[in-house]
């Protein structure tokens, strides 16, 4: 048990880390016409507007939930609030959150799997990552009720969150994983997973997203009128003008 969880909680996190990075790259400079979303908008629009308004505000929320909630180093979000507090929080923000991106998750998976049209235009890994983020947040709300219930004693939360943090740092320890709930170790091994599908699937798209941030800070475009010099009391050509 003690090398399956080195594996799987050691050697794993890094394997994905670095298919995540590398692969990534490696799409962007050999197939960047592939680099894409792939909407399906034309052939029915209506529930994918909702369904990716739901979707996208939820899983928008819950990532960087995850990132700061787990990696905040527990020294410091404790100037603000306790750990039972912060348990809470993660609890009641978190549950709203994942209800919001699996009610429009299963809509654009529906759209996808019953609409012939769309079912005729996506790709196998179209589905296959829908169908593994659905699992996903399903997980995860399952482990709402088990969450809630150790907020008077959030043990588990710290460490969850410690395990991640020496990840992060390069520093992991898999051995407190032994003695965590089953349902937490699969949420985080099929998160996992998902960084290591994600340069091979439309979610590459996302990095895009991230870089429109860029263009808030790009500088104005100069653009300069440029004057044509003509004698007077001649008159111009109507197609320069």
């Amino acid at each position: 048990m003690e090398t399956l969880y080195t594996f799987l909680f050691v050697v794993y996190p890094y394997v994905c880390l670095s298919v995540f990075l590398m692969g990534s790259l490696a799409r962007f400079d050999r197939d960047q016409y592939t680099w894409k979303s792939d909407s399906s908008q034309l052939l029915r629009a209506r529930q994918l507007k909702i369904g990716s308004n739901l979707f996208h505000f939820g899983i928008l929320f819950l990532f960087f939930g995850h990132l700061f909630g787990q990696l905040t180093p527990h020294s410091v979000y404790e100037l603000v609030m306790t750990a039972q507090q912060k348990q809470l929080l993660a609890v009641v923000a978190g549950g709203i959150a994942g209800l919001v991106c699996f009610v429009g998750l299963t809509m654009l998976l529906h759209r996808r799997l019953f609409d012939p049209r769309i079912r005729l235009t996506s790709h196998r890994t179209d589905l296959a990552i829908l169908i593994i983020l659905w699992v996903q947040l399903a997980l995860g709300l399952a482990t709402l009720p088990a969450s809630y219930a150790h907020v008077k004693d959030p043990q588990t939360m710290l460490i969850l969150a410690s395990y991640l943090q020496g990840i992060a740092t390069f520093r992991p320890d898999a051995t407190p994983l032994m003695g965590i709930a089953w349902h937490y170790l699969a949420h985080m091994l099929l998160g996992m997973t998902i960084f290591l599908l994600f340069p091979f699937s439309r979610l590459v798209h996302i990095w895009s997203g991230f870089a429109t941030v860029a263009y808030l800070f790009r500088p104005y475009q100069v653009v300069r009128s440029r004057r044509l010099n003509v004698p007077a009391g001649q008159n111009l050509p109507r197609r320069a003008l």
